[in-house]
């Protein structure tokens, strides 16, 4: 059932059967009802909107006027007219379950053509009013073949299959796009790419269970201008049409335009304030964000967590489901894990689960971390994502004086981008109370007039503090794989001060960066950093 018999996939077209009396089996009877659409007789919606932006306003003023008349009870039939289970008048009027029988066919209705107002319809119970009916001839095997809604109506999903006459009921609303869905399923066209149209019709194609026309729909929407706007409403459609495979391809679309226009997250924070909440899923599910570091990921997500859900359990339901799983608290300081701790916003249970894998992470293995990272079953948790400053392994002492040991790893992708005058900023560490960072560069040897790898260390607070360090730059090295100290001193650091050494290694970049170079494991630079306050 339902082969791609569209034009650009060379498969058959029965665009000559559509309504015609020779090849058709049956007549479909259409009931169009008033329901309680804003647009009203007005046609599609597609027509009624003139901009995406008209059309989900209107699905969201529909969406609200149906839970404010369930509320209220407007949407009940009336007992006494009605024999209609509730339930399925809540489905209908929801637009989610399509309504259909199989019936006789009444002497007054001619096919091809519109039967005016009418009250008089052919079900045994009516809960709208019916504006119209129009009348088409089809084919059922056409319709079956397409649809398994159809497949079932015209076989043994209806008692009455056998019937010549079959009806639909839908809302004004709808008319023109199921119009444009029967006629697809025998072209395997659609009259129209306007975005709007092409969202009703989507619609419709979802209720009426007509993948290759959601395929259709999907692909023409993806070929359109993605915008900010289009690709927000991509990701909001129902969630029986999004999570669809047909359509998987246009939210994955929206998905990655997002992520990509929001890349530089700290740039454009301000804007992303007010992106709902399947954008601001999408933009930090990418591994590509342009941060400081995870710490000021998850800064904003609590952030806009704050803003968008004023009420503390509203909030705390949509951290812990939605938001926090996308946070990657494995890559955050230690210093801000203590605060996570410490955040109400969090429950704490889930905060403690959270810190505490981030901790068992860091005390991993390097290849364990490295196996997390590459596994597709992990590696949104795990992988590094294009943090400004890189991420350190550091180990704190306090006896029997202030030290740490900072780690940090350069892929050789990374060191090859510095050239020639590049630099790489790690994340802060802090020892006795002081922010320090180390930050690898490629500079000229100011003696020997070449270029070279150099490391340093700084200390960020500005102002009048200072404080003597003891320490030692030491590297991994080929064959042993042992770290060997390459520089030492102290220094007495004031804020926004560096030392280091211009040419760590005593050779020049090429050399350096050669293929046989004894600092390059396995294509990864392992640098080591001990600090030490030995002066009060």
């Amino acid at each position: 059932m339902d082969p791609d018999f569209s034009r650009a996939s060379g498969g058959p077209s029965f665009e000559f059967a559509f309504n015609s009396v020779n090849f058709s089996d049956r007549v479909l009877r259409i009931e169009i009802v008033a329901g309680d659409d804003a647009l009203g007789a007005k046609g599609a919606a597609g027509e009624g909107c003139s901009s995406l932006a008209d059309w989900a306003r209107h699905r969201k003023r529909r969406r609200e006027e149906l839970r404010r008349g369930k509320e209220s009870g407007k949407y009940m039939p009336d007992p006494g007219n009605c024999k209609v289970e509730a339930e399925e008048c809540d489905a209908y009027e929801e637009g989610n379950e399509p309504v259909a029988m199989i019936e006789e066919s009444p002497p007054d209705i001619e096919p091809d053509g519109e039967d005016g107002e009418s009250s008089d319809s052919s079900w045994s119970m009516e809960c709208t009013q019916v504006l119209r009916v129009k009348s088409i001839y089809i084919s059922s095997a056409i319709l079956a073949a397409k649809s398994p809604f159809f497949y079932k109506l015209f076989s043994n999903g209806m008692k009455e299959s056998d019937q010549r006459h079959a009806t639909l009921r839908i809302t004004a609303s709808e008319e023109n796009a199921l119009m444009e869905l029967l006629s697809f399923m025998y072209s395997g066209k659609l009259t129209t790419n306007q975005p709007t149209a092409l969202l009703d019709i989507l619609m419709v194609a979802d209720k009426f269970e007509v993948v290759s026309c959601m395929r259709h729909c999907s692909q023409l929407l993806r070929s359109l201008p993605m915008t900010t706007e289009s690709a927000l409403l991509y990701l909001d459609l129902p969630s029986s049409i999004s999570m669809a495979a047909a359509v998987q391809p246009l939210t994955d679309t929206a998905k990655e335009f997002l992520a990509n226009k929001y890349k530089d997250l700290t740039k454009f924070q301000d804007e992303a304030m007010n992106i709902p909440l399947a954008g601001i899923e999408a933009i930090l599910w990418s591994n590509d964000l342009q941060v400081a570091s995870e710490d000021a990921i998850y800064d904003f997500v609590i952030k806009w967590a704050r803003a968008q859900y004023p009420k503390l359990e509203e909030r705390r339901e949509i951290l812990g489901t939605r938001l926090l799983p996308l946070v990657r608290f494995c890559h955050m300081t230690c210093r801000k894990l203590r605060k996570v701790l410490a955040c109400s916003d969090l429950d704490h249970e889930q905060a403690t689960k959270c810190v505490t894998e981030a901790l068992l992470y860091k005390a991993d293995a390097p290849h364990r971390q490295r196996a997390l990272a590459a596994d597709v079953m992990t590696c949104r948790k795990y992988a590094e994502r294009a943090y400004k400053y890189r991420p350190l392994k550091v180990v704190e002492f306090d006896r029997p004086y202030p030290q740490c040991i900072a780690y940090l790893d350069l892929k050789r992708e990374e060191c090859s981008r510095l050239f020639p005058s590049g630099r790489i900023y790690s994340q802060a560490f802090h020892l006795a109370g002081q922010g320090f960072f180390l930050s690898a560069h490629c500079n000229m040897d100011q003696q020997s007039a070449f270029y070279c790898f150099g490391l340093f260390l700084g200390m960020q607070e500005k102002g009048s503090t200072s404080v003597t360090v003891d320490y030692e730059f030491a590297a991994r090295t080929r064959p042993s794989g042992e770290f060997v100290s390459k520089y030492k001193g102290y220094y007495t650091f004031t804020g926004g001060k560096a030392v280091g050494y211009r040419n760590l290694f005593a050779i020049p970049w090429p050399s350096f960066m050669a293929d046989d170079s004894l600092f390059f494991i396995d294509g990864v630079l392992h640098l080591r950093a001990e600090l030490t306050i030995k002066q009060p």
